[in-house]
């Protein structure tokens, strides 16, 4: 029960601060996201998939449905971010003597997490 709940406030953490920034994203459009896109090499359109992982996902862990799925959408959305706008600042530190990506590599890791712990007990699609 307690590990339940555990995973409850770990989805819905996870799931509200990386929705956030899916909401800043339909205010704002994705065009922003386009150039770093192609310049890896994919087409343009491939930047709308930002929404998975910041939409779809999040909402889907919030809920707990399939929940395990949303996490996979977030952690693939952490590696794009990783990939395109990131990788100037992968080893390096900040002021604080911190990883300057700690913010970036806590999603990423915590929706990880998620993938092998799955949703628990408190969700729509109940998987232990």
């Amino acid at each position: 029960m307690k590990e339940d709940l555990g995973k409850l406030i770990l989805r819905v953490a996870l799931g509200i601060l990386i929705l956030l920034h899916g909401i800043n994203k339909l205010k704002t459009g994705v065009g922003g996201l386009v150039p770093a896109v192609q310049g890896i090499g994919l087409p343009g359109w491939f930047a709308y998939a930002v929404y998975l992982g910041e939409v779809v996902g999040p909402i889907m862990l919030i809920l707990g449905l399939y929940a395990r799925i949303g996490a996979a959408l977030v952690v693939i959305n952490m590696l794009f971010a990783f990939v395109l706008v990131h990788v100037p600042d992968l080893f390096n530190l900040n002021k604080q003597g911190g990883w300057t990506l700690e913010l970036q590599g806590m999603y990423l890791i915590t929706a990880l997490a998620l993938i092998f712990l799955g949703p628990g007990r408190y969700a729509v699609t109940r998987r232990y």
